[in-house]
């Protein structure tokens, strides 16, 4: 009973994403190495999403957020809708956009990690592609480790705060 409960659940999950609901789902973790030019490759897993270009900002935590096109325009126009004379909301506005770059792949499929994003997000040459739902997350290896192990400290308080949101 479980194992159909189980399959059910794809189910519904699969007519969902069918309906357009799950586009640019991102799952999974993926380690890749940044090579000697700064270039990198995003994961087969998550490139058909990206067909009609992706952008690439700071994120919280140091880590980068790569979005597709589609998706960072919607987080613009969201943006759009914030009062311009609240410094509170500009200022992390204006971080946002500036540090935003959008991606070219080159022939091979790679693209150029630009040095100030590099070097927010702390990377060397090993690098962790995180999806996460929406958006994917680069991490240096080093800090995804140091960020994965404090949210296993306890993985009963992480639901919790799931809970209260209401998930």
């Amino acid at each position: 009973m479980v194992k159909s409960g189980w399959k059910w659940s794809n189910f519904v999950v699969y007519l969902r994403c069918k309906r357009e609901e799950c586009k640019n789902l991102f799952l999974g973790e993926y380690r890749h190495n940044v090579d000697a030019k700064n270039r990198l490759r995003l994961p087969p897993k998550f490139k058909k999403e990206f067909l009609d270009g992706m952008v690439l900002t700071k994120g919280n935590g140091n880590c980068l957020f790569v979005m597709p096109k589609e998706q960072f325009s919607s987080v613009v126009a969201k943006l759009s809708e914030m009062p311009m004379f609240d410094s509170a909301i500009q200022k992390p506005i204006r971080m946002l956009f500036s540090s935003a770059v959008e991606l070219e792949e080159d022939n091979q499929g790679r693209f150029l990690l630009p040095q100030h994003l590099k070097t927010y997000a702390k990377i060397d040459k090993n690098i962790v592609f995180v999806g996460v739902g929406t958006r994917v997350e680069i991490w240096a290896e080093d800090e995804w480790q140091k960020y994965n192990s404090d949210a296993n400290m306890n993985i009963e308080q992480v639901f919790s705060v799931l809970g209260e949101h209401g998930i």
